[in-house]
Parts: structure tokens; sequence; C-alpha cells
């Protein structure tokens, strides 16, 4: 076990200043008077968005506070900057192992080179990397998710529910990740309604860098367009971008489905939650945690480290009381995920 010695929040500013000099950015909740290596624990840096996209980098922060709770050490959590590179991003993680955080995790898909590069320099160190399966190494755990899987729920939840017969699907970047979530979704809208329901999909830019996963005013614009195309139910992964999906979705009075946590529990979005029907979530923070405890406990989890519905880490949220008590809808998505479990479905992901 480490050393136990906890910070407290309100002398997190000091130390986030110290780590944005030396980690090209962010804020954090480490000290930066200890370069004792293996003195400190979890490390994370933020994918687009930041922390309070009330989605993925959220939910990557939840498992911080969860094992920082759990096993009383210290932990960092580092923000992206504008427009950076992938030096900028091995830099920050270079920084965090050699302050001795481990493991240290790169939250998102744009972390591989970084990740790469840096866990060879630092062997010791245990590193993750949260929706990528590519970066091979002894050191390191690629924390994926059967995305699709989620999404095909999110479809049978849509086609159950829609009376216009057009849903639609708001994807944030144009990318193989953020494909697998439409991919189920449409299999899951097109098994459930017989072909009887109509999808519309939009993605939002080509590239992150141009804010399809950190622009609520494009999701909004978005969402307002498919509604505008008769879409009552529209489904977002899209991350920040997804609150304006969200937004849309509630001033027009039709369903929104939210993405990677459960977002009729966010606070941000409280005003809108009664039009939230439900979320696909995939479980980041048990991911994050796990890795985490695998450290403590001296067996650190490396290679392909996957959540599906099987395992319980893919899912939707029935926080609604709407979704939740509607029988023949459960019905309908709990016989869907038996099939996928079972493997009688085999949910595409392209």
């Amino acid at each position: 076990m480490r050393r136990v010695s906890r910070i407290a929040v309100a002398g997190a500013a000091t130390a986030s200043l110290a780590l944005a000099l030396s980690a090209c950015g962010g804020t954090s909740t480490e000290s930066s008077s200890s370069d004792s290596k293996g003195d400190k624990g979890l490390a994370i840096a933020y994918d687009v968005g930041g922390k309070g996209d009330q989605s993925f980098n959220d939910a990557a922060y939840a498992g911080l506070e969860q094992a920082e709770k759990e096993f009383g050490y210290e932990t960092a959590d580092i923000e992206p900057t504008e427009g950076e590179t992938d030096a900028d991003k091995a830099q920050r993680l270079s920084s965090l192992a050699k302050q001795g955080y481990n493991p240290v995790i790169g939250v998102g898909y744009a972390y591989a080179p970084a990740v790469k590069e840096v866990a060879e320099k630092y062997p010791d160190t245990t590193f993750g990397i949260v929706d990528d399966s590519q970066v091979q190494a002894d050191n390191v755990a690629d924390l994926v998710f059967s995305e699709e899987q989620a999404s095909y729920l999110a479809g049978v939840a849509a086609a159950k529910s829609t009376k216009s017969n057009v849903v639609g699907f708001v994807g944030g970047v144009d990318i193989p990740l953020i494909h697998k979530f439409e991919a189920g979704y449409k299999q899951g809208v097109e098994d459930a309604s017989g072909g009887k329901v109509k999808v519309v999909s939009q993605y939002l830019t080509q590239t992150a860098e141009e804010g399809g996963f950190s622009s609520p005013d494009k999701g909004k614009t978005a969402a307002e367009g498919q509604i505008e195309k008769k879409a009552d139910v529209v489904y977002a992964a899209a991350g920040l971008s997804g609150q304006g999906v969200i937004e849309a979705a509630a001033a027009n009075k039709v369903w929104a489905i939210g993405v990677d946590s459960d977002q009729y529990k966010q606070e941000a979005l409280a005003k809108y939650k009664d039009s939230i029907l439900t979320s696909a979530t995939k479980d980041v923070a048990k991911a994050v945690f796990n890795l985490a405890q695998s450290v403590e406990e001296g067996k650190p989890e490396t290679g392909i480290v996957r959540g599906d519905l099987k395992t319980g880490e893919v899912g939707l949220a029935d926080s609604n009381p709407k979704f939740a008590d509607d029988a023949e809808l459960q019905e309908a998505i709990e016989t869907a995920k038996e099939k996928i479990v079972s493997g009688e479905i085999k949910v595409k992901s392209s």
C-alpha cells in the first residue's frame, strides 16, 4: 500500500498551476512537493471537452474520485488545451509518470500515440487508455467497450417510443468509434420496428479539433434540423455537444437519449431531465477505478480490457420513471439484451 497523504480540495489551486506549467495545461488535485516515483496514485488526462461534459470525461473523474476515497492517496486530473499536439499529450503523461503517479490514464482515443511513446519510457508505471485497443505494451491497459450493444438497446427504446416513425442520431465526430454507436442504434431501430422506423443521422464534424465533441451549439442545431424532419427521439453520441441535443429535444417536447453517463441524473442537465428518455451508458468510472485497484493490489491490468452487456459495463439507464415503468418497453429491451448476451443477436459495429 502506498503512503496515505490525501490533500484537501481547497489546496488544489496551487498544485493545479504547478502541474499546468509542467504538463501543458489543466487542473489537478496533486501536490507538487514530491517527485518520489510510486508515491502517488491515479492520474487522468482528459479528452476533448474536459471535466464538466456531463458524459465521458465526468465518468472518468467519478472513477478517480472513487479511487481517491477508497485508497486515500493523492490523485491528479488534467484538462486538455486547445489545439494541442501529440507531443503536448506525451509531455503531460510524462510529467505525471515522473512525479510518481501510477496508474496514468489518457481518457480518449486521441491519447494513443502519446501513451505508446511514454509507456516505453516509464516501464514501471502502468498506463491506461480509454476507447483505444491499438496500444500494445506490457504496461498498458486498453480500456474499451462494446458501445454498439448499448446503442442497439437505445435503438429498441427509440423504435418503441416514437410516434412519428422517425428518429435521429447525432454523432460528434465522423470516426470509427462513433460509427459503432450509430451502427448499433440503427440495427436496434430496424429490428424493433420491422423496418418501419426511419433513422436520420448527422455527424457534427470530421475531426475532434473542429469541436464535434465540445460544441453544444452544433449539437443543438443538428437536433433541431432532425426534429424538423419529424424525428421525435434523438440519440446523441457527441460528448459535450450532446447537451445541445438534449436542450433542443426539451424545447421541442421530444425525447432525447443520452450517452456514456446517466444524463438524467446530471445536475447541469436537471432542467431538461424530463425529456431524457434514457442514456446508453458505458461504465468508464468502473474501468478507471478497476485499473487503479489492480495497481494498488500489485496485479496491474494490461492488454485489452473490454466492458460489454455481459459484464454489465454497458447498458441503458432507467432513472426516468416514464422509461422504467413502461412494462412493454422494458420487456422489449430485456429480450434484446438476453439475445445479445447469448449471441443470438450479433450487433454490428460499422
